[in-house]
């Protein structure tokens, strides 16, 4: 049948995993400013960093730092997730960027002040959560 391949998974919650996933990110392009998209949900917390165009460079979620269940929506882990990309995004030179958050889960505050506190010098923070203007139609008064 041929030999089974076993994909270890990396630990990214350690820092020494978190290191290490760090160094495997290619070099591209050096850039100096970004945009950095926060989706929270209440069942999970996804950020991405873009450069001005909105083309996605880097990507990553509280599931895939390995929080599972009901702990992927919490603030710690999008806290958790902001001090990875955060990490790999100094790595490529970023220093200035904006924030653009979407969704009402519990993470999206604590996202934002993760990024303030490792030192990037943010210029904007937007909330772009769609907002429905009127909504589907109301149902049909019930008769008694």
């Amino acid at each position: 049948m041929g030999k089974k391949r076993i994909i270890q998974k990396q630990d990214l919650t350690t820092e020494e995993g978190r290191a290490a996933a760090i160094k495997l990110t290619s070099q591209k392009k050096k850039m100096t400013e970004g945009i950095v998209h926060v989706q929270a949900t209440y069942n999970n917390t996804i950020i991405s960093i873009t450069d001005g165009r909105g083309d996605v460079i880097m990507t990553s979620s509280a599931g895939a730092l390995g929080f599972s269940g009901a702990k992927k929506a919490t603030p710690y882990a999008s806290t958790k997730v902001a001090e990875f990309l955060g990490d790999k995004a100094k790595a490529l030179g970023l220093k200035d960027i904006n924030i653009l958050i979407k969704g009402v889960g519990s993470g999206r505050d604590a996202a934002a002040r993760s990024f303030v506190a490792q030192g990037f010098d943010v210029h904007s923070i937007r909330d772009i959560t769609p907002v429905p203007h009127n909504g589907p139609r109301a149902p049909k008064p019930r008769r008694v």
